[in-house]
């Protein structure tokens, strides 16, 4: 194995351990990415001993600088472009409501024993005698080979230890394509209550991970089978379900996002976008409505869905103000393409759809064309042909009208100066009045058509 093991930091880690009289060795996930010969720049390294005392003459070898965490016990430094991390061999015991174990000495048996899945208990030997032995007491690479998530011990322990190790699993799982094992994944729906002691923050760090990987459906799905999802979002996991009434019935909203979902992904890796995705039909459950006429409807889910991204955000400890602000925006306007997609598209109706999407007209459009998921053909292609039409006519007025970062050429300073009067209800209504004037048509966007019109809804206030 010592072709894994060619970069000079590893030498150089052997060669200090040795004249310290401890023994060091390669762990975790770089181990298991070389088997699967994915690229890898982050290595740690487990020594049976002080792993920040070989850290120390490590960075004083490389004259780099070194960090040292005292209360993980544990240090980083860099080489190259590789991030370096020095930790001493250890077992690990816990408390019932704490995910922070209580930490001693141990070995690098104890070492691999405390990891989460098999896959991430490989070693590599640094010891001059055998230099890049593998060390796999679990069977971790058949289960690479394989394609299997199992936990070293009994998954029951290793869930309950640190439940983070549930969504770990479940992230993996979605990032590798592996199966998670049916006792392990039986483990985490026993232990999904656990959850409740991990941070937001750990537990929003793993779904951003999992929205980032190449068919993020894969990770919801898991998270709904293990009866997790309902307790990280539970607004997702509301869509779930067909309600049939006099025989007819509702597609299932989950089913349907995921594929939403997993559309964009294929197009874009945009993380923004794939949560504007996640979150487009969240309100629909809230909106649901029968009528024998008309069937189900779900009118103003676009709406309610951008009022209730804030909580959604807040609760995950995902970002506020402009990332947040985004997501709302697509999910209160992914209809809009759509409706202008089934009628004449008027340069009118553009102009709004330009002003109101501005920047992100692109990925409004991407995400419309994501929202189609009929199994029939012949649907999806009329859909996508009439979206080709509502594009060129963006294009085509964008050219004509500049519309997508339009400014109106009368500001309310100008008013308010114009006619000596302090900010009030009749300097929103001109504004609105002039914006209004020129998405319809009415006048173009210049100054001279908008001053006239200015004076004329002024006269008809009152202020002339």
């Amino acid at each position: 194995m010592t072709s894994f093991l060619q970069h000079k930091i590893f030498k150089i880690v052997s060669d200090i351990a040795a004249h310290e009289g401890v023994q060091a060795f390669v762990i975790g996930g770089y181990v298991r990415d070389c088997f699967l010969q994915r690229p890898s720049k982050d290595i740690d390294i487990v020594v049976q001993g002080s792993g920040v005392a070989i850290a120390e003459k490590v960075a004083a070898y490389l004259k780099t600088p070194l960090s040292v965490f005292k209360t993980y016990g544990t240090a980083m430094l860099r080489c190259d472009d590789m991030e370096i991390e020095f930790v001493g061999a250890r077992r690990e015991s816990y408390h019932l409501q704490s995910r922070k174990p209580m930490v001693e000495d141990g070995t690098l048996e104890d070492d691999q024993r405390r990891r989460d899945f098999t896959i991430n208990a490989l070693a590599f030997s640094l010891q001059q005698e055998n230099y890049g032995l593998l060390i796999d007491p679990f069977n971790g690479v058949g289960d690479l080979q394989q394609g299997l998530l199992r936990t070293p011990l009994d998954p029951d322990i290793t869930y309950s230890d640190d439940p983070l190790r549930m969504l770990r699993a479940i992230r993996f799982a979605a990032q590798l394509g592996f199966t998670i094992v049916p006792e392990s994944l039986q483990a985490i729906q026993r232990n999904r209550e656990r959850i409740s002691i991990v941070s937001p923050e750990r537990i929003s760090d793993e779904i951003m991970k999992i929205m980032a990987t190449e068919k993020p459906s894969k990770g919801f799905y898991l998270l709904d089978d293990t009866s997790l999802l309902n307790l990280i979002i539970p607004q997702l996991s509301n869509l779930k379900g067909v309600e049939i009434i006099k025989g007819c019935g509702h597609k299932d909203n989950f089913v349907h996002t995921l594929e939403v979902l997993d559309n964009v992904a294929a197009k874009s890796d945009h993380i923004w976008l794939r949560w504007a995705a996640l979150l487009h039909d969240i309100a629909k459950p809230a909106t649901k409505h029968y009528d024998d006429a008309a069937g189900w409807s779900f009118h103003g889910h676009e709406f309610l869905g951008a009022k209730m991204i804030p909580a959604i955000f807040r609760n995950l400890r995902l970002p506020q103000h402009d990332t947040m602000r985004y997501v709302q925006k697509l999910v209160r306007l992914h209809l809009r393409p759509i409706v202008l997609s089934q009628e004449e598209v008027t340069d009118s109706a553009v102009r709004r759809l330009l002003f109101d999407a501005g920047d992100d007209i692109d990925e409004l459009m991407l995400l419309c064309e994501a929202d189609i998921t009929s199994k029939n053909e012949q649907t999806v292609r009329r859909h996508l042909r009439n979206f080709n039409i509502v594009r060129e006519k963006l294009v085509e007025v964008e050219a004509k009208d500049a519309v997508r970062n339009f400014q109106p050429p009368i500001t309310g300073e100008m008013i308010m100066q114009r006619y000596n009067i302090p900010p009030s209800r009749e300097v929103g209504v001109i504004k609105d009045t002039i914006k209004d004037a020129i998405l319809d048509g009415i006048i173009h966007n210049n100054y001279e058509e908008a001053l006239k019109l200015m004076e004329e809804k002024a006269k008809e206030l009152g202020l002339e």
